[in-house]
């Protein structure tokens, strides 16, 4: 298999020396500057050392956009649930997110002190990804999203993920990604004894201060703060 190209990205850290890493995947369209200004709004504790990697996805052609060519993290080919699913495309986005998953593992970061985040597509693919990934993640953030690949996910599914907590939020206004779907996708993952807490806003296809703030105290929750070793006690 043919390593992927490192996605490029942008870099937040909210304290020197980050001991955890959130990889947080925008939605179609959008590129990675569109959600790091979020870091700020998520109420993190002050001692939280957390990298934020906010990666681009590659520019393709959309099929249900008429082929424009637009970041997305796979083709969209029908408007409906059933239809959408560019499962080609999601499985080269997954080599993607496992090489920054390698990625960080180099600089330091295990699996277990990292969380897939993402928004729409984004979010689509943090589910995925996360849920086959071999190794034990922290959490997995998904917002308004849906499942992809359920048909397979029983074979495909990794042992060390089938206790990972899930974060799904979504608008109940929002009329792109329907929000029976988030709830089918919902009910798809409890079905097979996932942890999933789940949130509903009134919104459309975005995100609300109340939900930021609750997806942050999902992570204090999922990458608790490490004490730091002080000075005198490295020398003692």
């Amino acid at each position: 298999m043919t390593v992927p190209t490192l996605l490029s990205y942008i870099e937040i850290e909210t304290q020197p020396n980050p001991d955890a890493t959130v990889i947080w995947l925008h939605g179609l369209g959008d590129d990675g500057y569109g959600w790091s200004s979020a870091v700020s709004a998520l109420g993190l504790p002050t001692a939280a050392r957390i990298r934020f990697l906010f990666p681009h996805a590659p520019m393709m052609a959309v099929t249900i956009n008429q082929g424009y060519r637009m970041r997305a993290w796979y083709d969209v080919v029908g408007s409906d649930l059933s239809t959408r699913a560019d499962l080609d495309g999601m499985r080269a986005s997954q080599e993607n997110i496992e090489a920054l998953l390698r990625h960080e593992a180099g600089r330091g970061i295990a699996p277990s002190r990292t969380v897939l985040a993402g928004f729409s597509q984004g979010g689509a693919v943090a589910l995925y990804a996360g849920l086959r990934h071999p190794e034990r993640l922290a959490g997995i953030v998904a917002l308004s999203t849906y499942l992809m690949g359920t048909e397979t996910l029983e074979q495909e599914a990794s042992a060390a993920n089938r206790q990972t907590p899930i974060f799904m939020a979504h608008g109940t206004d929002d009329p792109v990604v329907l929000p029976q779907w988030g709830e089918v996708s919902r009910d798809a993952l409890r079905a097979r004894h996932y942890e999933v807490d789940w949130r509903t806003y009134p919104m459309p296809h975005s995100a609300t201060e109340q939900e930021l703030r609750d997806v942050g105290a999902f992570l204090a929750r999922v990458l608790p703060v490490f004490a730091t070793e002080t000075a005198e006690q490295k020398q003692g």
